[in-house]
């Protein structure tokens, strides 16, 4: 038991859980590794609370398994998921199934400070979901129709070109509002922004 916040770092990667461990208690945390998520998924009844960092990549299980058993298994700590291999479709599984943040590797220091500190508000707060959806239907309302449409394919995990064959435009004008969407949800990053789509209601049926 510490005074310290807790990470735990799911990783099937040597260097990379000792130099995010390195980072992490030199930024005033606690961690504990993990060579896989099986390992830690045996141990998880027993550890104590903290923010998990999950990879998704991992023999065995991969991520978003460990992140699905975590949440059949009732254990309700904070995701942050991490793959080298990421696009939009992981994204969206991932943080559907709760995840706080999702990161690609190598990720930035400062992303990945962020993110913990985001992960433990969340352990702190007793997270309405309610107040959660209605302000982000409040955020959604600076959006135009066509934005909206986008962002709806964005929840769906689609690539930017089946977005632009759906709504009948082309892949450049999907990035044009991808941008003005990230803007307007004043958004540093994907995963800010489907938190706040899933929050309003999108991402269910095609857009």
């Amino acid at each position: 038991m510490t005074d310290r916040p807790l990470v735990h770092v799911v990783d099937d990667e040597e260097s990379v859980r000792r130099a995010t461990s390195f980072f992490l208690k030199t930024s005033g945390y606690a961690v504990r590794t993990w060579a896989s998520g099986t390992a830690f998924l045996k141990e998880v009844r027993h550890v104590e609370t903290g923010c998990i960092l999950l990879d998704v990549r991992m023999p065995e299980m991969d991520g978003l398994e460990v992140q699905q058993q975590l949440s059949e298994r009732g254990v309700t700590m904070p995701v942050i998921v991490l793959t080298g291999h990421g696009d939009i479709a992981v994204a969206v599984k991932a943080m559907k199934a709760g995840a706080v943040n999702f990161l690609e590797k190598p990720f930035e220091t400062r992303a990945l400070a962020e993110a913990i500190a985001r992960a433990f508000e969340r352990l702190a707060s007793s997270n309405d979901i309610v107040a959660r959806a209605a302000e982000a239907d409040v955020v959604l309302g600076v959006l135009n129709s066509r934005e909206r449409d986008v962002l709806q394919g964005l929840a769906q995990g689609y690539p930017n070109k089946t977005i632009a064959y759906d709504l009948g435009i082309s892949p450049r004008t999907v990035e044009v509002h991808r941008a003005n969407i990230m803007a307007k949800l004043k958004a540093r990053s994907l995963s800010e922004v489907l938190r706040i789509a899933f929050a309003g209601g999108l991402g269910e049926g095609r857009p």
